[in-house]
């Protein structure tokens, strides 16, 4: 017995270690390896322009950048077009392990439209995103203090604004020299190369030559033949109508010791670990606190209670000790407006089902970064299929309260909560297609997300409420009494709106620090992949709601009000309101967005995400909830 017990606690100690490091210890990519030989032309491809002030990306060309003879965009997932990716050939040519100096890209002239152009993006701090073999284009920033590691940026600004030494007017440079670096992997056998790594270091500089530009023209600023490079911006680009600029860039190749399925670590450095602990260690002990109240419930009711009262004490001292047992009769009453708490229980259960398998293949590594888009692709695909499992939920619900429409309820859960939220998105997307930003999801994306919806959540939306519906309902453990029982006058604390509002605060403290890094992965561009640790959060979020649900009906029980169920639900979903509020507080201390547009977008997008998150953790205290007065009322024998 006690080598089975110890053999459970290995087991249960590696599969938490496993958890935590999911996203080193292995890594499953969404590419196969490329191998290269010296000389092979390396395709880079240009994306998206972002910046953190607007939110509002832009595709490359939408800029007078220098561009190839014809652009061809490539085929992208529903992610990627979701989050406004726009990938695209592009003129740089790189040749495998061949270095290049001060090459001209080409020139431009700026008329005062495109120079007006520029500034914009210059001031609204956009930045430049390429792509060299799946890799994403890195600027690498070197910390002042040598030990600590090199954090990476994803692009590199497009320009800059500043003044000359001695004058007061502000003036905006453009970053028009590259100095690329190419980190490869060499197989010591084959000769051949993988890359490993692709960063640039920008310069802002006002090249020179002599005599009239033509293809054959040598820049007296940088040159190849005189080992002449860029290595600073003293003598900047300056953007103004009328000014010429040109563009060049140099490629370095620099062999690495990283291996090639290791290539992502640099990019997914965590160097805050401990906070992550502590957010961890933080929601484990609000856990434990609440199974410590929960346990002493179940103790006070399941064996104080009910074997007292099953022992047939006197009325007065089972009426003194155990006020739930009074409302025996009324406790399973149908609540009102019933059938909509039928369509949100089961679209809960549709987003559980949803983010369990997303958790679940997150941490197998398989919705790695390297998969562009796979992430929100996976999650809308498993948002469709789980469609049976809500109907399913809503139909079960729906009978038990001696319903008999399951086809109502069952369109009711097709549409109420994805028709509120597209109808939501539709909106913002207006909002993007009108600053015409390439975040604008094309009407073809918009056709396949609504032929999704139609095509296949609603029919298994039916299927599962015909399958719920068809069951056996699900029989009270007691009888209701035909009048209902009048409720007691409340002490002010189990006034429903204070215990509601309270019920949430525990809940989002076990996930508010990890749901900072999580808003800055999606609003600050970074990434995201600590699903290790953001499992454990949501599994101790599931065990929060579910606890604090418990302890509070069990403690509304006892003051004979008998109202559980909508309570039940609002209590645990009440921690979506402080979602929305610390979503508010982010955006004010953290964020810099100024635009009107890109501010509606933010609280848009949280809107949507604190509505999912209500009724995710609404459904879970409501299960809690509905089981726990089941058990108890089950254990007590009724006259």
């Amino acid at each position: 017995m006690e080598s089975r017990s110890r053999s459970m606690m290995l087991a249960v100690a590696v599969l938490f270690l496993f958890l935590i490091h999911g996203s080193h210890c292995f890594y499953l990519p969404g590419v196969a390896p490329e191998d290269f030989q010296k000389g092979d032309l390396l395709k880079v491809k240009v994306n998206k322009l972002t910046s953190i002030k607007t939110q509002l990306p832009y595709s490359y060309y939408s800029l007078p950048f220098c561009s190839p003879k014809k652009i061809v965009d490539s085929a992208e997932n529903l992610g990627e077009v979701l989050r406004g990716d726009r990938i695209e050939n592009s003129p740089f040519v790189f040749k495998m392990r061949e270095p290049q100096m001060c090459t001209v890209l080409c020139r431009i002239k700026l008329d005062a439209k495109t120079a007006k152009k520029f500034k914009e993006k210059i001031d609204d701090e956009y930045r430049v995103n390429m792509i060299l073999d799946n890799l994403p284009l890195v600027v690498p920033i070197r910390r002042l203090d040598q030990d600590s590691p090199t954090v990476y940026q994803l692009g590199y600004h497009i320009g800059l604004k500043g003044q000359y030494s001695g004058s007061k007017e502000e003036k905006y440079f453009i970053h028009n020299h590259w100095a690329f670096t190419v980190k490869y992997h060499r197989d010591q056998q084959t000769e051949s190369s993988r890359i490993v790594g692709f960063e640039v270091k920008p310069y802002s500089i006002k090249h020179e030559y002599e005599g009239k530009w033509s293809d054959n023209t040598r820049l007296t600023t940088c040159d190849p033949h005189t080992k002449r490079t860029v290595v600073n911006s003293n003598t900047p680009q300056e953007v103004e109508a009328n000014n010429e600029i040109i563009f060049t860039y140099d490629v370095e190749y620099q062999e690495s010791d990283v291996k090639w399925a290791s290539r992502w670590d640099a990019y997914l450095l965590m160097s805050d670990d401990q906070i992550h602990w502590f957010s961890i260690v933080n929601s484990l002990m609000i856990v434990l606190f609440l199974s410590g109240m929960v346990a002493m419930i179940m103790l006070r009711t399941l064996y104080r209670d009910i074997s007292k009262y099953n022992e047939l004490e006197t009325q007065e001292e089972a009426q003194e000790e155990t006020g739930w047992k009074l409302v025996h009769g009324d406790v399973f009453r149908p609540p009102f407006n019933s059938d909509l708490l039928c369509v949100y229980v089961g679209t809960g259960v549709q987003f559980l089902g949803m983010i369990l398998v997303t958790m679940i293949f997150a941490v197998l590594g398989f919705l790695s970064p390297s998969n562009r888009g796979g992430l929100m692709t996976a999650m809308l695909l498993l948002w469709v299929f789980m469609g049976i499992f809500a109907g399913y939920a809503s139909a079960r619900l729906y009978k038990m309260f001696k319903g008999a429409e399951w086809k109502r309820i069952a369109l009711r859960t097709a549409f109420l909560f994805p028709g509120s939220v597209f109808a939501i998105f539709f909106v913002l997307n207006v909002l993007i297609w009108g600053q015409k930003s390439s975040g604008a999801v094309p009407f073809g994306t918009m056709f396949a997300l609504v032929l999704l919806w139609f095509g296949i959540s609603v029919p298994l939306v039916f299927v599962g409420g015909y399958v719920g519906f068809k069951k056996p309902a699900i029989e009270d453990p007691v009888k209701t009494n035909k009048i209902p029982r009048q409720i007691p006058e409340q002490a002010w604390y189990m006034n429903p709106v204070f215990s509601i509002l309270i019920g949430g605060i525990l809940p989002f403290g076990a996930v508010f620090i990890e749901l900072f890094f999580i808003l800055t992965s999606i609003w600050l561009n970074q990434f995201y992949y600590i699903f290790g640790f953001l499992f454990l959060v949501f599994i101790i979020l599931l065990i929060t709601c579910a606890e604090i649900t418990v302890v509070l009906c069990y403690f509304q029980l006892c003051s004979e009000d008998y109202l559980w169920w909508w309570r039940s639900y609002l209590t645990a979903g009440s921690s979506a309101l402080y979602l929305f509020l610390y979503a508010t507080f982010y955006f004010f201390t953290k964020l810099e967005i100024t635009k009107l547009v890109s501010g509606m977008l933010y609280f848009g997008y949280m809107l949507i995400a604190s509505y999912a998150f209500f009724v995710l953790t609404g459904t879970i205290g409501f299960y809690a909830c509905f089981w726990f007065t089941r058990l108890i009322y089950s254990s007590v024998k009724i006259d």
